[in-house]
């Protein structure tokens, strides 16, 4: 695992529909690296092509082997600032979940689009109609920042803060955000080994995506362009994430096999192919679950008809919200780091890479299954005899 990677991306600060800090350190790594991207007409970051035009020709070449298209979202639940109720006070919107308990006094970062300001603090935190996420609250300026001469009130955005942007406690990671900041990490890990020739890879294509917090939005938008209707090679999208952990996905037992989520289950031979994949390179350290504490880019992309799989890492304190406590944890339900296992975090690169082999059975993933169970119905045709009739009247 590359911590350099690891630690200066998860350095990086970002809301819904505000993810310019996070996209613009990954251009400069991207092109440190010589990996080929561009930025999509609604500001998603695509890896693997250098243009719109290299994207289609990538898709529209023909081929049996389908191209990987994985998913990761760049954003994580925040606000943004409506108006300025004082030279202290910023009025906010919150985007997406949250914590929804002891939310007095929490911290929180405040940034704009260019500049990271610092900390200030969480008052007054009103929760949605179903209350299970903040709606509006006011972020209070410490005397320092307020020094400061900032922008405009919608200039500015921000989300939950802690001790660091990163630490470890043995294999665990803690952080303001892992979901979905551990995809991003992986796929961008994953184009750096594929390009590491410099030839590039075939059958790559990465869309980071913004707003996924809020209703899948970077990727409907992606998928709405229409670069994907004229393809005439099979397509296989690869949604990759940090999940609520759920008996069953635990933390520290391996990445996930999402079989599927809150919306909807995945692409049945999909799954399978990477099933056994799981099974020869992780050795069994691998977990399969329905991934239903929440939904993901993968039901977005099933609803507009491409073969969908997905592997999560177990992720602790989802949405920051303190369902599994830990350092810097505040009160059951209020604001926490999130966390995750650095191993369960190499074994979903691990997958990753192998998912790019050529030759996957992905249009014949069920065909032993099937010749076994036509095998069974030979070995019982006398015992389907007994009884009655078989013999047309």
């Amino acid at each position: 695992m590359e911590m350099g990677l690891l630690k200066k991306l998860f350095n990086q600060h970002a809301a819904p529909f505000r993810e310019a800090h996070v996209r613009r350190f990954l251009e400069a790594e991207l092109q440190r690296l010589g990996i080929p991207h561009f930025v999509d007409p609604v500001g998603n970051l695509v890896l693997g092509a250098d243009s719109a035009k290299a994207y289609r020709s990538k898709v529209t070449k023909k081929s049996t082997e389908p191209v990987r298209f994985f998913i990761a979202h760049m954003d994580h639940p925040g606000f943004h600032g409506v108006r300025w109720v004082d030279k202290r006070r910023l009025a906010v919107k919150w985007y997406g979940g949250s914590p929804t308990k002891d939310l007095e006094g929490a911290r929180v970062w405040l940034a704009d689009l260019h500049t990271v300001f610092g900390s200030a603090v969480l008052r007054r935190a009103k929760l949605t109609k179903s209350g299970r996420s903040i709606d509006t609250a006011e972020v209070v300026l410490g005397p320092q920042l307020a020094k400061l001469p900032l922008p405009d009130a919608k200039s500015l955005y921000g989300g939950l803060s802690f001790r660091a942007p990163l630490w470890s406690a043995g294999t665990r990671l803690y952080t303001k955000v892992a979901d979905d900041l551990c995809g991003v990490y992986c796929i961008v890990s994953l184009a750096k080994q594929l390009y590491r020739s410099g030839k590039g890879h075939p059958n790559f294509l990465g869309i980071l995506t913004r707003a996924e917090e809020v209703g899948f939005i970077g990727t409907i938008g992606h998928l709405e362009l229409g670069w994907l209707k004229g393809a005439r090679r099979p397509l296989i999208n690869v949604n990759l994430e940090a999940s609520r952990t759920l008996p069953g996905a635990e933390i520290g037992k391996g990445p996930i096999v999402r079989l599927g989520d809150r919306l909807t289950v995945f692409d049945p031979g999909g799954i399978r192919v990477l099933t056994e994949l799981a099974q020869k390179t992780l050795k069994g350290r691998y977990q399969r679950r329905i991934m239903d504490g929440g939904a993901c880019e993968a039901s977005a992309v099933t609803a507009y008809g491409m073969r969908a799989i997905g592997i999560s890492v177990p992720l602790g304190n989802y949405h920051n919200q303190n369902f599994e406590g830990g350092p810097d944890a505040r009160a059951a339900l209020g604001p926490a780091p999130e966390f995750v296992d650095k191993r369960d975090l190499q074994g979903m690169l691990k997958l990753c890479g192998a998912l790019m082999q050529s030759g996957l059975p992905w249009e014949t993933a069920w065909k032993q299954t099937a010749l076994s169970f036509k095998k069974s119905l030979s070995t019982y045709r006398v015992q389907m005899r007994g009884g009655f009739s078989l013999d047309s009247e």
